[in-house]
Protein backbone atom coordinates (compact mmCIF):
# COMPACT_ATOMS: atom_id res chain seq x y z
CA UNK A 1 0.00 0.00 0.00
CA UNK A 2 1.44 3.42 -1.09
CA UNK A 3 0.47 5.58 1.87
CA UNK A 4 0.68 5.55 6.06
CA UNK A 5 4.49 3.95 5.56
CA UNK A 6 6.99 5.26 7.67
CA UNK A 7 9.92 6.41 5.47
CA UNK A 8 13.74 6.52 6.13
CA UNK A 9 15.87 8.36 3.60
CA UNK A 10 19.39 9.08 4.53
CA UNK A 11 21.55 11.42 2.09
CA UNK A 12 25.35 10.43 2.55
CA UNK A 13 27.38 12.94 5.02
CA UNK A 14 29.37 15.72 3.15
CA UNK A 15 33.00 16.26 4.50
CA UNK A 16 33.62 19.49 5.41
CA UNK A 17 37.24 20.17 4.05
CA UNK A 18 36.09 21.85 0.99
CA UNK A 19 33.10 22.96 -1.19
CA UNK A 20 30.53 21.03 -2.57
CA UNK A 21 30.44 20.18 -6.62
CA UNK A 22 27.78 19.24 -9.28
CA UNK A 23 29.40 15.67 -8.47
CA UNK A 24 27.97 15.62 -4.73
CA UNK A 25 25.10 17.21 -5.97
CA UNK A 26 23.92 14.63 -8.65
CA UNK A 27 24.71 11.35 -5.63
CA UNK A 28 23.15 12.97 -3.35
CA UNK A 29 19.44 14.48 -5.11
CA UNK A 30 17.56 11.45 -5.68
CA UNK A 31 16.94 11.51 -1.87
CA UNK A 32 15.36 14.84 -2.06
CA UNK A 33 13.04 13.15 -5.03
CA UNK A 34 12.10 10.06 -2.76
CA UNK A 35 11.30 12.24 0.11
CA UNK A 36 8.96 14.81 -1.70
CA UNK A 37 7.27 11.84 -3.27
CA UNK A 38 6.73 9.63 -0.41
CA UNK A 39 5.30 12.65 1.22
CA UNK A 40 3.07 13.40 -1.80
CA UNK A 41 1.87 9.61 -1.75
CA UNK A 42 1.16 9.83 2.25
CA UNK A 43 4.08 8.06 4.04
CA UNK A 44 5.36 9.28 6.79
CA UNK A 45 8.55 10.25 6.32
CA UNK A 46 12.16 11.21 7.44
CA UNK A 47 14.90 12.74 5.42
CA UNK A 48 18.23 13.18 6.87
CA UNK A 49 21.70 14.33 6.90
CA UNK A 50 24.45 15.97 7.54
CA UNK A 51 27.47 17.74 7.91
CA UNK A 52 30.71 15.26 8.32
CA UNK A 53 33.07 17.28 10.71
CA UNK A 54 35.86 15.30 12.12
CA UNK A 55 39.13 13.35 10.99
CA UNK A 56 42.42 14.09 9.41
CA UNK A 57 41.16 16.04 6.51
CA UNK A 58 39.91 19.09 8.14
CA UNK A 59 42.83 19.03 11.05
CA UNK A 60 45.23 18.94 8.04
CA UNK A 61 43.33 22.17 6.50
CA UNK A 62 43.34 23.69 9.94
CA UNK A 63 46.97 23.39 10.64
CA UNK A 64 47.55 24.51 6.53
CA UNK A 65 45.65 27.74 7.08
CA UNK A 66 46.77 28.69 11.23
CA UNK A 67 43.23 28.31 12.52
CA UNK A 68 41.29 24.96 14.49
CA UNK A 69 39.47 22.76 13.17
CA UNK A 70 36.10 23.76 14.40
CA UNK A 71 36.41 26.48 12.44
CA UNK A 72 36.94 24.78 9.29
CA UNK A 73 34.50 22.36 10.05
CA UNK A 74 31.70 25.19 11.01
CA UNK A 75 32.74 26.84 7.55
CA UNK A 76 31.60 24.32 5.31
CA UNK A 77 28.62 23.06 7.12
CA UNK A 78 27.14 26.94 6.79
CA UNK A 79 28.50 26.77 3.03
CA UNK A 80 26.85 23.18 2.66
CA UNK A 81 23.38 24.39 4.26
CA UNK A 82 23.19 27.27 2.22
CA UNK A 83 23.90 25.27 -0.73
CA UNK A 84 21.26 22.32 0.14
CA UNK A 85 18.74 25.29 0.47
CA UNK A 86 19.73 26.66 -2.66
CA UNK A 87 18.98 23.92 -4.44
CA UNK A 88 15.63 23.20 -2.72
CA UNK A 89 16.64 19.74 -1.07
CA UNK A 90 13.54 19.06 1.77
CA UNK A 91 15.69 17.69 4.59
CA UNK A 92 13.80 17.27 7.80
CA UNK A 93 16.89 17.50 9.70
CA UNK A 94 20.52 18.82 8.27
CA UNK A 95 22.61 18.59 11.40
CA UNK A 96 26.25 17.80 12.03
CA UNK A 97 28.90 15.40 13.69
CA UNK A 98 29.56 18.03 16.01
CA UNK A 99 26.52 18.59 17.01
CA UNK A 100 26.86 17.48 20.97
CA UNK A 101 23.16 15.15 20.99
CA UNK A 102 24.89 13.25 18.08
CA UNK A 103 28.35 12.86 19.66
CA UNK A 104 27.14 11.65 22.88
CA UNK A 105 24.58 8.77 20.98
CA UNK A 106 27.28 7.66 19.10
CA UNK A 107 29.02 7.39 21.91
CA UNK A 108 26.56 5.34 23.96
CA UNK A 109 25.86 2.86 20.62
CA UNK A 110 30.31 3.00 20.77
CA UNK A 111 29.91 1.47 23.91
CA UNK A 112 27.27 -0.83 23.61
CA UNK A 113 29.10 -2.62 20.74
CA UNK A 114 31.85 -3.13 22.34
CA UNK A 115 30.17 -4.72 25.52
CA UNK A 116 28.89 -6.90 23.18
CA UNK A 117 32.47 -8.04 22.52
CA UNK A 118 32.32 -6.98 18.46
CA UNK A 119 35.40 -4.24 19.57
CA UNK A 120 38.43 -5.15 20.81
CA UNK A 121 41.51 -3.86 21.68
CA UNK A 122 45.09 -4.43 19.29
CA UNK A 123 48.54 -3.71 19.54
CA UNK A 124 49.58 -1.58 15.84
CA UNK A 125 53.08 -1.26 14.80
CA UNK A 126 52.19 2.69 13.85
CA UNK A 127 54.24 5.37 12.07
CA UNK A 128 55.63 8.11 15.21
CA UNK A 129 57.52 11.01 14.43
CA UNK A 130 59.91 11.85 17.17
CA UNK A 131 60.21 15.75 16.63
CA UNK A 132 56.59 16.01 16.29
CA UNK A 133 56.36 13.54 19.59
CA UNK A 134 52.80 11.95 18.57
CA UNK A 135 51.75 9.19 16.15
CA UNK A 136 51.15 10.03 12.44
CA UNK A 137 47.89 9.28 10.19
CA UNK A 138 48.76 8.10 6.66
CA UNK A 139 47.35 11.12 5.47
CA UNK A 140 49.95 12.87 7.30
CA UNK A 141 52.30 11.05 5.47
CA UNK A 142 54.47 11.53 2.50
CA UNK A 143 56.34 8.86 0.43
CA UNK A 144 57.68 7.84 -2.86
CA UNK A 145 54.83 5.49 -4.03
CA UNK A 146 56.05 1.97 -5.01
CA UNK A 147 53.47 1.30 -7.92
CA UNK A 148 54.50 4.97 -9.79
CA UNK A 149 57.32 5.82 -8.74
CA UNK A 150 56.08 9.48 -7.95
CA UNK A 151 55.41 11.52 -4.84
CA UNK A 152 52.67 10.28 -2.77
CA UNK A 153 50.08 11.08 0.15
CA UNK A 154 50.01 7.99 3.31
CA UNK A 155 46.10 7.14 2.43
CA UNK A 156 46.64 7.53 -1.52
CA UNK A 157 48.41 7.70 -4.25
CA UNK A 158 46.72 9.77 -7.02
CA UNK A 159 47.61 6.81 -9.36
CA UNK A 160 45.41 4.88 -7.38
CA UNK A 161 47.75 2.90 -5.32
CA UNK A 162 46.86 2.58 -1.72
CA UNK A 163 50.40 2.12 0.28
CA UNK A 164 50.06 -0.61 2.66
CA UNK A 165 51.54 -0.34 6.22
CA UNK A 166 54.85 -2.26 5.00
CA UNK A 167 54.76 0.86 2.54
CA UNK A 168 54.64 3.39 4.90
CA UNK A 169 57.44 2.70 7.17
CA UNK A 170 59.80 5.25 6.90
CA UNK A 171 57.39 7.23 5.44
CA UNK A 172 58.03 11.52 6.13
CA UNK A 173 56.00 13.55 8.11
CA UNK A 174 54.05 15.82 6.65
CA UNK A 175 54.62 19.03 9.21
CA UNK A 176 57.92 18.71 9.88
CA UNK A 177 59.74 16.72 7.18
CA UNK A 178 61.39 14.44 9.37
CA UNK A 179 61.12 10.72 8.40
CA UNK A 180 59.00 8.74 11.10
CA UNK A 181 60.22 5.33 13.22
CA UNK A 182 57.30 3.09 13.87
CA UNK A 183 56.03 2.34 17.46
CA UNK A 184 53.73 -0.09 19.30
CA UNK A 185 50.23 1.30 19.84
CA UNK A 186 47.29 0.44 21.47
CA UNK A 187 44.01 0.45 18.83
CA UNK A 188 40.28 -0.76 19.44
CA UNK A 189 39.13 -2.99 16.28
CA UNK A 190 36.08 -3.75 14.96
CA UNK A 191 35.37 -7.73 14.23
CA UNK A 192 33.88 -7.45 11.05
CA UNK A 193 34.85 -11.31 10.26
CA UNK A 194 32.94 -12.16 13.44
CA UNK A 195 30.28 -10.02 12.13
CA UNK A 196 30.69 -11.29 8.36
CA UNK A 197 28.30 -14.38 8.51
CA UNK A 198 25.12 -11.85 10.02
CA UNK A 199 26.56 -9.34 7.31
CA UNK A 200 26.33 -11.97 4.83
CA UNK A 201 22.86 -13.13 5.37
CA UNK A 202 21.90 -9.06 5.48
CA UNK A 203 22.98 -8.63 1.73
CA UNK A 204 21.72 -11.89 0.34
CA UNK A 205 18.07 -10.50 1.67
CA UNK A 206 18.63 -7.57 -0.17
CA UNK A 207 20.00 -8.09 -3.22
CA UNK A 208 17.10 -7.63 -5.45
CA UNK A 209 16.59 -3.96 -3.86
CA UNK A 210 19.87 -2.51 -4.86
CA UNK A 211 21.81 -1.18 -7.85
CA UNK A 212 24.81 -3.33 -9.54
CA UNK A 213 27.01 -1.11 -8.43
CA UNK A 214 26.53 -1.85 -4.67
CA UNK A 215 25.58 -5.88 -5.28
CA UNK A 216 29.12 -5.97 -7.19
CA UNK A 217 31.03 -3.75 -4.99
CA UNK A 218 29.34 -5.33 -1.42
CA UNK A 219 29.81 -8.91 -2.67
CA UNK A 220 33.63 -8.67 -3.95
CA UNK A 221 34.51 -8.04 -0.16
CA UNK A 222 32.46 -10.38 0.90
CA UNK A 223 34.47 -12.76 -1.29
CA UNK A 224 37.52 -11.51 -0.41
CA UNK A 225 36.72 -12.32 3.69
CA UNK A 226 35.95 -8.78 5.86
CA UNK A 227 38.85 -7.57 7.23
CA UNK A 228 39.05 -6.19 11.33
CA UNK A 229 39.23 -1.98 10.99
CA UNK A 230 40.58 -0.05 13.24
CA UNK A 231 37.97 2.02 14.96
CA UNK A 232 40.44 4.35 17.09
CA UNK A 233 42.39 6.68 15.58
CA UNK A 234 45.83 9.36 17.30
CA UNK A 235 43.95 12.67 16.91
CA UNK A 236 42.51 15.06 19.24
CA UNK A 237 39.77 16.51 16.85
CA UNK A 238 36.51 14.20 16.84
CA UNK A 239 34.92 12.18 19.29
CA UNK A 240 36.08 10.61 22.02
CA UNK A 241 36.54 7.01 23.14
CA UNK A 242 34.44 5.98 25.76
CA UNK A 243 36.83 3.11 26.69
CA UNK A 244 38.87 3.77 29.42
CA UNK A 245 42.90 3.72 28.25
CA UNK A 246 42.08 5.46 24.96
CA UNK A 247 41.76 9.01 26.43
CA UNK A 248 44.30 10.16 23.85
CA UNK A 249 42.45 8.88 20.81
CA UNK A 250 39.13 9.58 18.50
CA UNK A 251 36.78 7.88 16.84
CA UNK A 252 37.17 6.91 13.25
CA UNK A 253 34.82 9.49 11.04
CA UNK A 254 33.44 6.44 9.09
CA UNK A 255 32.15 4.88 12.03
CA UNK A 256 30.39 8.33 13.40
CA UNK A 257 29.06 9.63 10.14
CA UNK A 258 27.31 6.54 9.08
CA UNK A 259 25.53 6.22 12.48
CA UNK A 260 24.59 9.54 12.01
CA UNK A 261 21.16 8.29 10.19
CA UNK A 262 20.25 6.90 13.44
CA UNK A 263 20.84 9.88 15.74
CA UNK A 264 19.52 12.40 13.60
CA UNK A 265 16.29 10.18 13.25
CA UNK A 266 16.40 10.03 17.26
CA UNK A 267 16.93 13.70 17.62
CA UNK A 268 14.29 14.41 14.91
CA UNK A 269 11.73 12.32 16.38
CA UNK A 270 12.89 13.93 20.18
CA UNK A 271 12.25 17.57 18.50
CA UNK A 272 8.61 16.17 17.20
CA UNK A 273 7.10 13.72 19.58
CA UNK A 274 7.74 10.92 17.37
CA UNK A 275 9.00 7.36 17.81
CA UNK A 276 12.06 6.76 16.45
CA UNK A 277 11.87 3.05 15.94
CA UNK A 278 8.77 3.15 14.15
CA UNK A 279 11.79 3.78 11.38
CA UNK A 280 14.01 1.55 12.20
CA UNK A 281 12.41 -1.42 13.84
CA UNK A 282 10.72 -3.73 11.20
CA UNK A 283 7.27 -3.52 10.06
CA UNK A 284 5.52 -1.15 7.34
CA UNK A 285 8.77 0.94 6.61
CA UNK A 286 11.12 1.39 3.84
CA UNK A 287 14.96 2.88 4.09
CA UNK A 288 16.81 4.74 1.16
CA UNK A 289 20.46 5.00 1.06
CA UNK A 290 21.55 7.99 -0.88
CA UNK A 291 25.19 7.94 -1.88
CA UNK A 292 28.08 7.99 -4.64
CA UNK A 293 29.68 4.72 -5.41
CA UNK A 294 32.87 5.91 -3.46
CA UNK A 295 30.57 5.44 -0.23
CA UNK A 296 28.37 2.08 -1.15
CA UNK A 297 30.49 -0.54 1.65
CA UNK A 298 30.58 2.13 4.32
CA UNK A 299 26.25 2.14 3.58
CA UNK A 300 25.98 -1.74 2.91
CA UNK A 301 28.61 -3.61 5.03
CA UNK A 302 30.12 -0.50 7.93
CA UNK A 303 26.66 0.62 8.90
CA UNK A 304 24.71 -2.73 8.60
CA UNK A 305 27.75 -4.10 10.80
CA UNK A 306 27.76 -1.48 13.59
CA UNK A 307 23.90 -2.19 14.00
CA UNK A 308 24.33 -5.62 14.08
CA UNK A 309 26.77 -5.13 16.84
CA UNK A 310 24.37 -3.24 18.89
CA UNK A 311 22.64 -6.44 19.23
CA UNK A 312 19.16 -4.59 19.39
CA UNK A 313 17.26 -5.92 16.75
CA UNK A 314 17.75 -2.13 14.75
CA UNK A 315 16.36 -2.50 11.15
CA UNK A 316 18.64 -2.70 8.10
CA UNK A 317 19.02 -0.19 5.04
CA UNK A 318 16.63 -1.31 2.56
CA UNK A 319 17.60 -0.33 -0.88
CA UNK A 320 21.41 1.40 -1.87
CA UNK A 321 20.74 4.07 -4.27
CA UNK A 322 24.29 4.44 -5.15
CA UNK A 323 24.83 6.44 -8.05
CA UNK A 324 28.44 6.10 -10.34
CA UNK A 325 30.65 9.43 -10.87
CA UNK A 326 29.44 12.31 -12.89
CA UNK A 327 32.64 14.30 -14.58
CA UNK A 328 32.84 17.87 -15.74
CA UNK A 329 33.87 18.19 -19.56
CA UNK A 330 34.87 14.38 -19.64
CA UNK A 331 37.57 15.13 -17.13
CA UNK A 332 37.10 14.09 -13.04
CA UNK A 333 36.15 16.89 -10.74
CA UNK A 334 39.24 18.06 -8.84
CA UNK A 335 39.45 21.47 -7.20
CA UNK A 336 43.00 21.61 -7.07
CA UNK A 337 43.43 21.66 -10.76
CA UNK A 338 40.16 24.32 -11.36
CA UNK A 339 38.10 21.11 -12.82
CA UNK A 340 34.77 21.41 -12.22
CA UNK A 341 31.41 24.14 -10.98
CA UNK A 342 30.65 24.44 -7.00
CA UNK A 343 27.11 24.46 -6.37
CA UNK A 344 26.94 27.71 -5.45
CA UNK A 345 28.65 28.89 -8.60
CA UNK A 346 25.86 26.57 -10.11
CA UNK A 347 23.16 28.65 -8.35
CA UNK A 348 24.68 31.97 -9.82
CA UNK A 349 24.31 30.89 -13.10
CA UNK A 350 21.47 28.08 -13.70
CA UNK A 351 18.19 27.64 -13.53
CA UNK A 352 17.72 25.92 -10.18
CA UNK A 353 14.50 23.27 -11.02
CA UNK A 354 16.16 22.67 -15.09
CA UNK A 355 19.41 21.82 -13.26
CA UNK A 356 18.05 19.32 -10.60
CA UNK A 357 15.93 17.62 -13.76
CA UNK A 358 19.01 18.03 -16.26
CA UNK A 359 21.23 15.90 -12.97
CA UNK A 360 18.42 13.11 -12.86
CA UNK A 361 17.72 13.16 -16.50
CA UNK A 362 21.79 12.96 -17.79
CA UNK A 363 22.97 12.02 -14.19
CA UNK A 364 25.52 8.81 -13.08
CA UNK A 365 22.35 6.44 -11.90
CA UNK A 366 23.77 3.92 -13.70
CA UNK A 367 26.69 4.06 -15.24
CA UNK A 368 29.67 7.51 -15.22
CA UNK A 369 28.43 10.52 -16.83
CA UNK A 370 29.71 13.95 -18.10
CA UNK A 371 28.02 17.56 -17.43
CA UNK A 372 29.11 20.36 -19.68
CA UNK A 373 27.17 23.43 -19.97
CA UNK A 374 26.06 22.61 -23.64
CA UNK A 375 24.34 19.46 -21.97
CA UNK A 376 22.39 21.39 -19.53
CA UNK A 377 21.18 25.02 -22.04
CA UNK A 378 19.81 21.88 -24.08
CA UNK A 379 17.82 20.38 -21.48
CA UNK A 380 17.08 23.69 -19.81
CA UNK A 381 15.80 24.71 -23.24
CA UNK A 382 13.68 21.73 -24.16
CA UNK A 383 11.85 22.09 -20.43
CA UNK A 384 11.62 26.06 -21.76
CA UNK A 385 9.83 24.65 -25.02
CA UNK A 386 7.97 21.75 -23.84
CA UNK A 387 6.61 22.83 -20.28
CA UNK A 388 7.20 26.54 -20.18
CA UNK A 389 5.69 27.49 -23.51
CA UNK A 390 2.33 25.08 -22.93
CA UNK A 391 1.62 27.38 -19.75
CA UNK A 392 2.40 30.43 -21.78
CA UNK A 393 0.43 29.85 -24.86
CA UNK A 394 -2.45 28.27 -22.42
CA UNK A 395 -2.73 30.80 -19.65
CA UNK A 396 -1.94 34.29 -21.77
CA UNK A 397 -3.80 33.55 -24.97
CA UNK A 398 -4.59 36.85 -26.34
CA UNK A 399 -4.86 38.11 -22.72
CA UNK A 400 -7.47 35.45 -21.61
CA UNK A 401 -8.44 36.24 -17.82
CA UNK A 402 -10.80 33.45 -17.27
CA UNK A 403 -10.98 29.73 -17.79
CA UNK A 404 -14.46 28.53 -17.34
CA UNK A 405 -15.07 25.02 -15.72
CA UNK A 406 -15.86 23.13 -19.00
CA UNK A 407 -16.34 19.21 -19.41
CA UNK A 408 -12.77 17.06 -18.86
CA UNK A 409 -12.17 15.09 -22.32
CA UNK A 410 -11.85 11.46 -21.05
CA UNK A 411 -8.63 10.59 -22.57
CA UNK A 412 -7.04 13.54 -21.17
CA UNK A 413 -7.70 12.10 -17.70
CA UNK A 414 -6.80 8.69 -18.59
CA UNK A 415 -3.53 9.65 -19.97
CA UNK A 416 -2.83 11.77 -17.13
CA UNK A 417 -3.73 8.87 -14.31
CA UNK A 418 -1.26 6.64 -16.50
CA UNK A 419 1.21 8.81 -15.97
CA UNK A 420 0.60 8.81 -12.41
CA UNK A 421 1.07 5.60 -12.59
CA UNK A 422 3.90 4.90 -14.72
CA UNK A 423 6.06 7.13 -13.08
CA UNK A 424 4.93 6.32 -9.68
CA UNK A 425 6.29 2.90 -10.33
CA UNK A 426 9.82 4.14 -11.80
CA UNK A 427 10.19 6.55 -8.87
CA UNK A 428 9.52 3.51 -6.41
CA UNK A 429 11.91 1.27 -8.36
CA UNK A 430 14.91 4.04 -8.20
CA UNK A 431 14.72 4.52 -12.02
CA UNK A 432 14.62 8.06 -11.37
CA UNK A 433 15.72 8.63 -15.20
CA UNK A 434 13.42 6.47 -16.90
CA UNK A 435 10.91 9.08 -14.78
CA UNK A 436 11.92 12.31 -16.19
CA UNK A 437 11.79 10.55 -19.71
CA UNK A 438 7.91 9.56 -18.76
CA UNK A 439 7.34 13.34 -17.65
CA UNK A 440 8.88 14.64 -21.33
CA UNK A 441 6.77 12.12 -22.79
CA UNK A 442 3.90 13.78 -20.91
CA UNK A 443 4.65 17.41 -22.05
CA UNK A 444 4.65 15.80 -25.37
CA UNK A 445 1.65 14.65 -25.25
CA UNK A 446 0.44 17.97 -24.06
CA UNK A 447 1.66 20.02 -26.49
CA UNK A 448 0.06 17.47 -29.25
CA UNK A 449 -2.78 17.83 -27.70
CA UNK A 450 -2.69 21.59 -28.08
CA UNK A 451 -1.86 21.46 -31.68
CA UNK A 452 -4.50 18.89 -32.50
CA UNK A 453 -7.22 20.98 -30.82
CA UNK A 454 -5.85 24.20 -32.76
CA UNK A 455 -7.40 26.87 -30.40
CA UNK A 456 -6.37 29.92 -32.52
CA UNK A 457 -8.85 28.81 -35.12
CA UNK A 458 -11.43 27.62 -32.48
CA UNK A 459 -11.44 30.73 -30.84
CA UNK A 460 -12.39 32.52 -34.17
CA UNK A 461 -15.32 29.84 -35.03
CA UNK A 462 -16.19 28.06 -32.14
CA UNK A 463 -15.57 29.79 -28.61
CA UNK A 464 -17.46 26.71 -27.13
CA UNK A 465 -14.92 24.53 -28.37
CA UNK A 466 -12.33 27.25 -27.71
CA UNK A 467 -13.05 26.98 -23.66
CA UNK A 468 -13.07 23.47 -23.85
CA UNK A 469 -9.83 23.10 -24.97
CA UNK A 470 -8.68 25.73 -22.95
CA UNK A 471 -10.01 24.23 -19.52
CA UNK A 472 -8.36 20.18 -20.14
CA UNK A 473 -4.98 22.33 -21.10
CA UNK A 474 -5.51 24.13 -17.78
CA UNK A 475 -6.50 20.94 -15.77
CA UNK A 476 -3.46 19.10 -18.05
CA UNK A 477 -0.97 22.15 -16.37
CA UNK A 478 -2.53 21.63 -12.99
CA UNK A 479 -1.19 17.44 -13.12
CA UNK A 480 1.47 18.26 -14.65
CA UNK A 481 2.69 20.56 -11.74
CA UNK A 482 1.75 18.20 -9.42
CA UNK A 483 3.96 15.26 -11.30
CA UNK A 484 7.25 17.81 -11.47
CA UNK A 485 7.16 17.97 -7.75
CA UNK A 486 9.60 15.91 -6.74
CA UNK A 487 11.82 17.20 -9.73
CA UNK A 488 11.01 21.15 -10.11
CA UNK A 489 9.10 22.29 -6.86
CA UNK A 490 9.54 25.47 -7.67
CA UNK A 491 7.82 25.43 -11.39
CA UNK A 492 5.23 23.50 -9.28
CA UNK A 493 4.63 26.32 -6.90
CA UNK A 494 4.30 29.18 -9.38
CA UNK A 495 2.00 26.78 -11.43
CA UNK A 496 -0.23 26.25 -8.54
CA UNK A 497 -0.27 30.09 -7.50
CA UNK A 498 -1.57 30.57 -10.81
CA UNK A 499 -4.25 28.32 -10.88
CA UNK A 500 -5.29 29.31 -6.88
CA UNK A 501 -4.59 25.29 -5.98
CA UNK A 502 -3.49 23.97 -2.98
CA UNK A 503 -0.49 21.07 -2.06
CA UNK A 504 -1.93 17.76 -3.44
CA UNK A 505 -1.03 13.88 -3.04
CA UNK A 506 0.09 11.82 -5.78
CA UNK A 507 -3.42 11.61 -7.47
CA UNK A 508 -5.72 12.76 -10.49
CA UNK A 509 -6.32 17.03 -9.57
CA UNK A 510 -10.00 17.86 -11.16
CA UNK A 511 -10.36 22.08 -10.97
CA UNK A 512 -14.18 21.83 -10.91
CA UNK A 513 -14.06 25.49 -11.16
CA UNK A 514 -13.53 28.62 -12.99
CA UNK A 515 -9.86 29.87 -12.97
CA UNK A 516 -9.14 33.76 -12.75
CA UNK A 517 -5.59 34.16 -14.39
CA UNK A 518 -3.58 37.07 -12.86
CA UNK A 519 -0.13 38.29 -13.54
CA UNK A 520 0.95 35.23 -15.61
CA UNK A 521 4.91 34.84 -16.29
CA UNK A 522 6.92 32.81 -18.26
CA UNK A 523 8.00 30.05 -16.40
CA UNK A 524 11.79 30.13 -17.71
CA UNK A 525 13.89 32.07 -20.15
CA UNK A 526 15.08 30.68 -22.78
CA UNK A 527 19.01 30.33 -22.70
Amino acid sequence: MKNNRYILIGGAWPYANSSLHLGHLAALISGDVLARYHRKVGDKVIYVSGTDCHGTPITERARKEGINPKEIAEKYHDEFCKAFEGMNFSYDLYTKTEDEYHKEKVKEIFRKIYNNNYIYEKIDEDNFCEHCNKFVADRELKLICPNCGMDSKGDQCDCGYVPTKEDLKGAICNVCNNITITKNNRNLYIALSKLQPDIEKYLESKELNWRKNAQNESNKYIKEGLKDRAVTRNLDWGIEIPVDGFDDKRMYVWIDAVLGYLTATMKYCEQNNLNWKNWWKDGNNIMYMVHGKDNITFHSIILPGLLIGMKQEIKLPDIMVSTEYLNFHDEKFSKSKGIGITITEALNKFNVDTLRFHLIKNGPESKDSNFTEDDYISTHNEITNKLGNFVNRTLKYKGLTLIKKNIIDEDVKVQLCKKYDEISNYIEKIEFRNAVNSIIELLDYANKYYDNKKPWIQYKENINDFNETMYNCTEIIANIANIVEPFMPETTNIIRKYLQIENNGWEYISLNKDIELNNIKPLFERM
